[in-house]
């Protein structure tokens, strides 16, 4: 394993080498929440693309998702979001309503990939060809982009849930089960955005 401090061309190299042109990395954001959709991104980068301070988004600061953020929407080739609604996940469950959010990005591309590298271990429905790569958020350079572009969108999403629901402190937490945040759910039950599968812990409380 490469000792590697930040994400490079290495994996989209290797698929143009074997005659890909198109190629698009995708991840998501929010998966664990207890509340709001959870999004993904898909991003396709011109071959040779340096976006400097490029990283996996959890190791960044939100000042710098947001530099990384604008800059680029402005270098891709093309890029696009997908979500899938609370009631979505509570339906079909998160992790498939996370591979729906990831079709949804995919098929939303302006520009259409014809390879797509997918942070993770597990792709479902996935009609173009595809890898998974672990961590890949830190290993892919077009990974990553797909990474700060779903963690943004997602937080600036929790922002506006924010000021609909400002009991909640959804600003605060992102929707993670903080102490506050389960707490508030204990005090005033959920509201339109929560995800009820995952709130379980409300009708435990009940039956002690």
């Amino acid at each position: 394993m490469l000792n590697k401090t930040s994400p490079d061309e290495r994996y989209e190299n290797e698929l143009r080498e074997m005659g890909y042109r198109s190629i698009c990395g995708v991840d998501e954001a929010g998966r664990g929440p207890l509340s709001g959709p959870v999004v993904a991104a898909a991003c396709i980068l011109p071959e040779g693309c340096v976006i400097a301070g490029l990283n996996d988004s959890k190791k960044l600061t939100p000042k710098q998702r947001d530099r990384l953020f604008d800059e680029i929407k402005e270098v891709a080739v093309a890029y696009a979001i997908g979500q899938a609604s609370p009631e979505e996940i509570d339906e079909l469950n998160i992790l498939n309503a996370t591979m729906l959010a990831m079709r949804r990005a995919i098929e939303g591309l302006p520009q259409k990939a014809d390879f797509a590298l997918i942070d993770g271990n597990c792709a479902r429905g996935i009609d173009l060809p595809h890898k998974t790569v672990i961590s890949g958020d830190a290993l892919s350079v077009s990974i990553s982009a797909a990474s700060i572009l779903a963690k943004v969108t997602r937080d600036r999403i929790c922002l506006d849930n924010d000021r609909d629901y400002p009991e909640y402190g959804f600003a605060k937490h992102k929707g993670y089960g903080t102490k506050d945040h389960m707490d508030a759910l204990r005090r005033l039950g959920p509201c339109p955005i929560h995800r009820r599968s995952f709130l379980k812990f409300l009708s435990e409380d009940e039956n002690k």
